[in-house]
């Protein structure tokens, strides 16, 4: 799924690697052009995705919708298929067979994004944890883990609360930089202690240029003389106010990690 005129995200970098090793002039004979061998010691071969692109399973388990729900449903003509992410690749039915292609590929880690509202499906804490989120994503990484592949978790992949875009406009007020740190503590206090890696957003400037100044990305802000046909939106001012909470939620959550469980899970 991609916005239309938009590259699509979460690709599977793993692909890139083998179109450069399968264009090499390779005649079989001795090594290939491109192998392990060419990189350095320690070098980390991975694959990524993102949640709303990948997972499926939107409506089960107990999630709560994003605005990449509400985007996508209210304004199809923005997606080049013309799809969403209900399905999606159905990793949450099929992660064993995904993580099994990973190690038969011969990755060694997986960068995915979780779901926030998997597991605060209203956004905040007042709205109560879904146990059945956490279950999800223990039984994903303890897969990983037993196939010798290395999580590294994105906490945020431009799937914004619904509940909260609602309640306050969601990046647009100071109010998200809270709610982000709660759940990025919840997700510390139940993963990290298998979970080493963490990376807090993906890709901020994309988020809020496209969210907020274009409107091709949810939530779909614009300003009347931009080409997004948005409803509501200022490009000259939202997506500054957006990335400027992003910052500060960031901040927030790396001194709490260096705080509270850093030392503790030997993590980065």
């Amino acid at each position: 799924m991609a916005a239309a005129g938009a590259m699509p995200g979460g690709l599977l970098l793993t692909f890139l690697l083998l179109a450069v090793v399968a264009s090499g002039a390779y005649n079989g004979a001795g090594e290939p052009p491109v192998s392990r061998r060419s990189f350095p010691k320690g070098f980390i071969f991975g694959t990524a995705s993102s949640s709303y692109q990948y997972e499926g399973g939107a409506a089960e388990g107990g999630r709560g919708p994003s605005i990449w729900d509400t985007f996508t449903h209210q304004h199809p003509e923005k997606i080049a298929d013309r799809s969403n992410g209900d399905v999606a690749s159905d990793s949450y039915h099929l992660y064993k067979e995904d993580v099994r292609l990973m190690k038969d590929m011969g990755m060694d880690a997986y960068r995915f994004s979780i779901s926030w509202t998997r597991i605060l499906p209203n956004g905040s804490l007042r709205g109560g944890v879904n146990k059945e989120g956490i279950k999800y994503y223990n039984n994903l990484i303890n897969e990983l883990l037993s196939k010798g592949v290395q999580p590294f978790i994105t906490l945020f992949h431009w799937d914004s609360p619904q509940a909260l875009e609602d309640k306050y406009n969601g990046f647009l007020s100071p109010n998200i930089i809270n709610d982000f740190k709660d759940y990025a503590e919840i997700c510390f206090k139940e993963f990290g202690d298998r979970v080493k890696n963490w990376i807090t957003f993906n890709e901020p400037w994309t988020f809020c240029s496209n969210g907020y100044a274009t409107g091709l990305f949810a939530p779909g802000r614009c300003s009347p003389w931009e080409k997004g046909n948005c409803s509501v939106g200022d490009s000259g001012r939202e997506p500054y106010t957006a990335c400027h909470h992003q910052l500060l939620a960031h901040a927030e959550t790396v001194r709490l990690y260096k705080a509270k469980y850093q030392v503790t899970e030997e993590s980065l």
